[in-house]
C-alpha cells in the first residue's frame, strides 16, 4: 500500500500517487462519487513525547471539476501557497473538516484510484489550528505566517477504510521541479489519520 512519507523538519512529500489527485490524469468529475463522510482519529505527540488524539470528521459534499483543480494547478505553479489560497477562497464549498470542535470549510476535494482503494486529497483556504503554537519546548516557526491552508490526504480500501492518512492543519504548499506536491507544515510533529472509515455509502 502506498502510504505518505516524511522528509526532515517540518516537511514532508506526499506519495506520488496523491501528488497525481492534482494532474490531468486524475478522475474527471463526473466519474467520481457523489458525497461521502469519513470519521478518524488524529493523532499527534507533544513535546514531552505523550500522544494527544482527537475525533475527525471529514464531509465530502461536492469533488473539484477538473476545471477547478486546472486552475489550482496554475495558482499554486505561479505564486505558491498565497496564490492558490486566494483561488481557494473563491471556490464554493466542497465540504468540511471537523477537528475536535473546530470546523472549517473544505475548498478543493479529489480522488484517485489506486490497487484496491483510493486516495482522496483535500485542501481548505484557511488554517485549522497551529500546532505546538505557544507549547513550551516546540520547535515550530515564530512566524504563522504563510501557513495559511491545511491538507489533508488519507487512502482508503474499497469499503471506506483505512490506517494511512495525514493532517497538515496549517501549511504552505508548493509544486517542486518534477510537480510533486510538496507540504510543509507549521507543526514540528506530524498529524496522523488512522482508524479512518466511510460513514455513508458511497453514491454514483
Amino acid at each position: 500500500m502506498s502510504s505518505l512519507s516524511r522528509t526532515t523538519g517540518r516537511s514532508f512529500r506526499l506519495a506520488a500517487v496523491a501528488s497525481l489527485a492534482l494532474a490531468a490524469s486524475a478522475l474527471p468529475a463526473h466519474a467520481q462519487l457523489g458525497p461521502e463522510t469519513y470519521k478518524a482519529t488524529a493523532t499527534v505527540k507533544t513535546p514531552g513525547g505523550a500522544s494527544v488524539t482527537a475525533p475527525v470528521v471529514i464531509s465530502i459534499d461536492r469533488w473539484t471539476t477538473d476545471e477547478e483543480r486546472d486552475k489550482s494547478v496554475i495558482a499554486l505553479k505561479a505564486g505558491g501557497t498565497p496564490a492558490v489560497q486566494n483561488l481557494l477562497a473563491s471556490m464554493p464549498d466542497a465540504g468540511s473538516l471537523q477537528l475536535g470542535r473546530l470546523k472549517t470549510p473544505i475548498r478543493f476535494a479529489r480522488t484517485l484510484p489506486v490497487a484496491g482503494g483510493k486516495v482522496v486529497t483535500l485542501v481548505t483556504a484557511q488554517p485549522v489550528y497551529y500546532v505546538g503554537a505557544g507549547v513550551p519546548g516546540a520547535t515550530n516557526p515564530a512566524d504563522k505566517a504563510g501557513y495559511s491552508v491545511a491538507v489533508v490526504i488519507f487512502q482508503v480500501d474499497a469499503e471506506g477504510k483505512g490506517e494511512a492518512g495525514d493532517l497538515a492543519p496549517a501549511a504552505k504548499v508548493k509544486l517542486d521541479d518534477k510537480s510533486g506536491f510538496v507540504v510543509e507544515d507549521y507543526g514540528a510533529e506530524a498529524v496522523r489519520l488512522t482508524s479512518i472509515a466511510r460513514t455513508t455509502a458511497a453514491k454514483k
